[in-house]
């Protein structure tokens, strides 16, 4: 099983940043696709944007597009996701995961929280 853990969460204000980072175990990650979902509670979890294994193809949810970028580091085996322009709906636990069809391939970390409030 592949291990992550996520960090980089926090409490900011709407129109801020935050970069997520997601450091995932193993010596094989250069060959994973990864992605980043999220999940508000009551709600199901949603994938917010994936990227192939060499980083060189990315997908975003609507809700994200154009303000959230996602990318991979396989020196550090370490997957990020920058989001600019926070809005209060984009508060959520956030996780990494490598993406199998319309599941994911491996259990979940613990997620970093992410609290956009004015």
């Amino acid at each position: 099983q592949v291990q992550f853990v996520e960090s980089g969460g926090g409490l900011v204000q709407p129109g801020g940043s935050l970069r997520l980072a997601c450091a995932v175990s193993g010596s094989l990650f250069r060959f994973y696709h990864m992605g980043w979902y999220r999940q508000v509670p009551g709600k199901q979890r949603e994938l917010v944007a994936t990227i192939t294994s060499g980083g060189g193809s990315t997908n975003y949810a609507d809700s994200v597009k154009g303000r959230f970028t996602i990318s991979k580091n396989n020196a550090k085996n370490t997957v990020y996701l920058q989001m600019n322009s926070l809005k209060v709906e984009d508060t959520a636990v956030y996780y990494c995961n490598r993406p199998n069809g319309d599941g994911t391939r491996d259990s979940w970390g613990q997620g970093t929280q992410v609290t956009v409030a004015g």
